[in-house]
């Protein structure tokens, strides 16, 4: 099975719509198999007290609080569905998260495959066992989150009804640094749940989800955004589309070189074998009739004769005809 990748859009269309289709199609080009945003009612979420994370503050160069902030970046459900409707159109898996239950039940009710759950949620045990009684297969984040805590949600999901839960290891930072990604830990979730993982990445640049898939990873979800000038609170740490073209090529590109797992030569070099492997020749004048010593026998490339790998057998027998010096041997 290839790996899913999702072109995370997120807040990046700043609460416009003709900016997330042009994110949709950004994402069709690239050549991703999702494009997801995230779904919300801003009353529904957060206080009108509640300060921005530090990294909002520090994108947006603006203070103001998180239900502001929110609002701005707040798409109709309407909207929702006319996006959704463009997806198909276009030919790309539409998806978006749910920040709280009733974008959870308006989500459910446009038909949604699975249900991807972001990293502040590993925590909320009500808010998961609502999501697992949807019935459907959830993706959860796990940034912020120890292994204990990912067990609990892990748990919590499939006793209340979800049909398969698949991890996604993060780092919920925005950007994240080299020296906090710690990818192993993607295989620490793939060796404790014995489930489908992947790697939800907030690096920049292209080379860290790669090393993901190079690893294992069935999933990736990367940002994006159409201009990482843009005003909001996720543009700086995202790929621009050319970027994401980039990623997914260099992804596809490991998924093929993966291979089987099948140590053998392949049908290119077997075709080269000959010519690169060596032989076993005259390294001087042989009568017929002689006894063949490892002095009279030397190994070149010559694209005819015996195998250097069956020197032990070549040695101790006896020459058939003559032979010239450089010329291969030959038992039959």
């Amino acid at each position: 099975m290839s790996v899913y990748i999702i072109a995370e859009a997120g807040v990046n269309h700043n609460g416009k719509l003709d900016l997330a289709l042009k994110l949709c199609d950004a994402a069709k080009d690239a050549g991703v198999d999702a494009v997801k945003f995230q779904t919300w009612k801003t009353e529904n979420i957060v206080t009108a007290q509640a300060r921005q994370a530090a990294y909002q503050t520090e994108n947006t160069g603006v203070e103001e609080s998180q239900f502001d902030m929110l609002k701005k970046l707040e798409l109709s459900y309407d909207h929702f569905r006319y996006i959704q409707d463009y997806c198909k159109k276009i030919g790309i898996d539409f998806l978006s998260t749910p920040d709280e239950e009733e974008s959870l039940a308006f989500l459910v009710s446009l038909g949604l495959s699975f249900i991807k759950v972001g990293s502040g949620e590993v925590t909320n045990i009500p808010y998961l066992r609502k999501i697992a009684s949807c019935g459907k297969p959830v993706i959860l984040s796990t940034g912020m989150s120890t292994l204990a805590q990912v067990a609990i949600a892990y748990d919590t999901l499939l006793k209340a009804g979800a049909p398969k839960v698949s991890l996604l290891h993060c780092t919920t930072n925005y950007p994240c640094p080299y020296d906090e990604v710690n990818l192993r830990a993607m295989l620490t979730l793939k060796d404790a749940f014995k489930c489908q993982v992947g790697y939800s990445d907030h690096t920049m640049g292209t080379e860290i989800p790669v090393a993901a898939v190079a690893m294992g990873a069935e999933i990736i979800e990367k940002h994006f955004t159409l201009d990482r000038t843009m005003e909001g609170p996720d543009h700086k740490a995202s790929l621009e589309p050319a970027e994401l073209k980039l990623m997914v090529e260099q992804i596809r590109h490991i998924e093929v070189a993966l291979g089987d797992g099948i140590k053998r030569p392949n049908k290119s070099e077997a075709e080269n074998a000959n010519v690169v492997q060596k032989s076993i020749l005259a390294k001087r004048p042989i009568k017929m009739g002689e006894t063949l010593t490892e002095e009279m026998l030397t190994v070149k490339r010559a694209g005819a004769g015996i195998s250097a790998s069956l020197w032990d057998n070549v040695i101790g027998a006896y020459a058939i005809k003559d032979f010239d010096i450089d010329e291969p041997i030959v038992l039959w």
